[in-house]
Parts: structure tokens; C-alpha cells; sequence
């Protein structure tokens, strides 16, 4: 059930690679090498960069599958974007990060 979880957050990274491939012709991004930009707010959208491994967490994995749902590969900020509190989020990568 991991591997299927974790190949479906793979996929939808992948399509929204494609998706912000055309975004990032025009846009400096700094975002390292392991890692992936979110923009993370239910009004304020603000950026945020956050491990890849990141997707193998199934909080994390429920983030996308909402944000998915919600926006699909059409993301308004030109990233990959959550509708969630900023707080919640930044609960939420505390708790990763000690994985």
C-alpha cells in the first residue's frame, strides 16, 4: 500500500514537473537539488521548499492528494500549491522533519 501511495505522489510531482517546466523558462527558481517548491496558504499564498523524501510520508501524500482534488495540475501560483494554514503546515513539516 506504501508503493502505491508513493508512485501515485510520484505521478502527480511529475505532471506537475511538466506543468511548471514552462513556468520556469520566465522564473529564477531557487529551489536545490532533492528538494521541491510549495506555496502553502488559504488566502497569502507563501513559498516554501521542502524535501522530496517528504513525498514518501503519508501526511504529506494527503496534502497532495487535496491539492490535487482542488486545483489538479493547474496550480494558480505557478507551484505546487496547499490550501491549509500556514501554522498547520508548519506543524506538519516539524513532524516530518523528525522522520
Amino acid at each position: 500500500m506504501g508503493l502505491t501511495w508513493l508512485s501515485s505522489s510520484i505521478s502527480i510531482v511529475k505532471g506537475f514537473s511538466r506543468l511548471s517546466s514552462h513556468h520556469s523558462r520566465n522564473h529564477h527558481w531557487d529551489v536545490s537539488k532533492g528538494h521541491l517548491a510549495v506555496y502553502v496558504g488559504e488566502e497569502q499564498k507563501r513559498r516554501f521548499v521542502v524535501p522530496i523524501s517528504y513525498l514518501e510520508q503519508p501526511l504529506f501524500q494527503k496534502l497532495l492528494r487535496h491539492s490535487e482534488e482542488e486545483f489538479g495540475f493547474d496550480h494558480p501560483m505557478g507551484g505546487l500549491t496547499f490550501s491549509c494554514q500556514e501554522d498547520v503546515f508548519n506543524q506538519l513539516t516539524a513532524i516530518l522533519h523528525t522522520f
